[in-house]
């Protein structure tokens, strides 16, 4: 099932950038659902976690720190926690080993976590964090989950990925930054790894009943990745973008992607449970549909005056690139050079 620009068109859902996780969810019974979110226990991940558990489903948050996430969603029924670390493949294959010998099915996966860095880090391996959270870390998850998926007979796969996929395609040539690091491309090529995995998932595993989504959340600063620790921004910077006021609060405008964590992560909900994106995946959504898409190349120009749209870049479903980055995973995770 190959995915193509003509499949990512908006359905009119009628929802919009004001909505939230409980208007999405309005109406959904997910008693009996088993769903496993990665970071589920902060910003964005604990606004679906607590959305999720509240119309039935049973959650596994999975979380390098474990007392941190227990204590983040202690009280929320259906929820339990544990303990997964995206840099470390042993943490990977024992969490995934653990739930499949469980029996259960999986019904939903949410590859939510990420990591941010002003500097370079790499992992173990040598590859650059960033990329190795966000794509690396959760492609090991995923295939590793995939007897969960079948047995669920109708899954789900949500990449939680990000308008920055605009910043940059895949570096092909330079993946880890050795010429030189950038956060913001780094977190841009990760989203943009995100998109093309879920491009290459669906068509991969669809006649399986395993569907692949990826989506643009919108920007919810009282998620930790915005919070000043561990941020790419510091309060000034977040001040010079808008993202907040002179009290240092976030300002809330949908309309212009700055969102409330429940209004964020409408869109993961909605990818995750939607009936209306029922026989359709491969797609990149946003504002709760699927987006659509803008052709134009990122310019300097355009990011001096705040033109930069969240739509879908076309490199980041091109069908090719997805079977290459498919390819090279397998590759990094088996140990092999670029």
């Amino acid at each position: 099932m190959t995915t193509t620009l003509e499949h990512q068109q908006p359905l009119g859902s009628g929802f919009t950038a004001f909505t939230t996780t409980d208007e999405v969810l309005a109406g959904i019974d997910l008693t009996g659902k088993n769903v496993i979110i990665t970071g589920g226990h902060s910003g964005l991940g604990l606004a679906s976690t607590e959305a999720l558990s509240k119309a039935g489903a049973s959650v596994t948050v999975a979380a390098r720190d474990t007392n941190a996430a227990a204590a983040a969603v202690a009280g929320i029924d259906g929820v339990q926690v544990e303990q997964l670390d995206l840099l470390t493949p042993e943490s990977i294959d024992a969490f995934a080993a653990a739930y499949v010998s469980s029996g259960r099915p999986l019904h939903i996966l949410i590859n939510n976590a990420t990591a941010v860095s002003r500097e370079l880090v790499v992992d173990a391996r040598g590859h650059e964090a960033t990329f190795a959270v966000a794509y690396l870390g959760h492609f090991q998850l995923t295939l590793g989950l995939l007897p969960a998926l079948r047995a669920a007979r109708g899954a789900r796969v949500v990449n939680v990925a990000s308008g920055s996929h605009r910043l940059t395609d895949i570096r092909w040539d330079d993946l880890n930054f050795t010429g030189g690091y950038d956060s913001n491309l780094a977190y841009g090529q990760s989203k943009t790894a995100l998109i093309l995995f879920a491009t290459e998932l669906d068509r991969r595993w669809a006649t399986d009943g395993i569907r692949g989504y990826s989506l643009h959340p919108g920007i919810s600063i009282a998620t930790s990745l915005h919070k000043e620790s561990g941020s790419l921004y510091d309060l000034a910077q977040l001040r010079a973008l808008g993202l907040i006021g002179d009290d240092d609060q976030p300002i809330i405008d949908p309309e212009r992607e700055k969102k409330t964590p429940r209004q964020a992560a409408a869109t993961i909900v909605f990818a995750a449970a939607s009936p209306l994106l029922d026989g359709i995946g491969g797609v990149y959504l946003k504002n709760c549909d699927i987006a659509p898409v803008d052709s134009r190349p990122l310019t300097p120009e355009m990011l001096a005056i705040g033109d930069i749209s969240t739509d879908l870049a076309p490199y980041a479903v091109d069908p090719a690139s997805a079977r290459r980055l498919w390819a090279l995973a397998e590759r990094l995770l088996a140990g092999s050079v670029q």
